[in-house]
C-alpha cells in the first residue's frame, strides 16, 4: 500500500496497524502478516502486523506503539515480504495499490521481473489500467 493515509493512532491499544480488508485484499496483505511501515512525512520505520477493521471503512490506524510514530494525515508505505529463491523472482508479481486523499484506492499495479535470454533482468510496473510501463534496470542475472 503506497501512499495511504493514517486516519487514527491508537496509543491505548496492543500494537498493530488496522486496516481496511478491502485495501488489504486488493494490496495482497493478509490479516496478522507481518508488514513494514515507512512513514513519508517523518521517514520512521516500524514493524508490525496487520488486524481488519471495517470493510469500506478505508481505515487506517496506528496501534500502541505504533501509534507514537504515525500521527492522522501522515502518508505511510505498508510493505509485505516474502523469502524467495533468486530463481523464483521471475514468477513474483507483488500487487502495488495507491490512495487519493481520502484513501480510495487510486492506482493498482504489479512490479514484474523478466529474465532475457543473456540471463539479464528487466524491471517493469505494470498498471491494471493502462498499458504497460518499461521501467529499465540495472541488473544482471548470475
Amino acid at each position: 500500500m503506497h501512499g495511504i493515509f493514517v486516519t487514527k493512532a491508537n496509543l491505548n491499544y496492543h500494537g498493530s496497524i488496522t486496516l481496511d480488508p478491502d485495501h488489504c485484499e486488493a494490496a495482497g496483505i493478509l490479516p496478522m502478516e507481518f508488514v513494514q511501515i515507512w512513514n513519508k512525512n517523518s521517514g520512521a520505520r516500524i514493524s508490525t502486523y496487520v488486524i481488519l477493521g471495517e470493510r469500506g471503512s478505508r481505515c487506517c490506524i496506528l496501534n500502541g506503539a505504533a501509534a507514537r510514530t504515525c500521527q492522522p494525515g501522515d502518508q505511510i508505505i505498508v510493505c509485505n515480504s516474502i523469502y524467495l529463491e533468486e530463481t523464483q523472482i521471475t514468477s513474483l508479481k507483488p500487487r502495488i495499490v495507491t490512495f487519493d486523499q481520502d484513501n480510495h484506492i487510486a492506482d493498482r499495479l504489479s512490479y514484474s521481473v523478466d529474465l532475457d535470454a543473456g540471463g539479464r533482468y528487466s524491471f517493469s510496473i505494470l498498471d491494471e489500467a493502462n498499458a504497460a510501463l518499461a521501467i529499465p534496470v540495472l541488473v544482471s542475472g548470475a
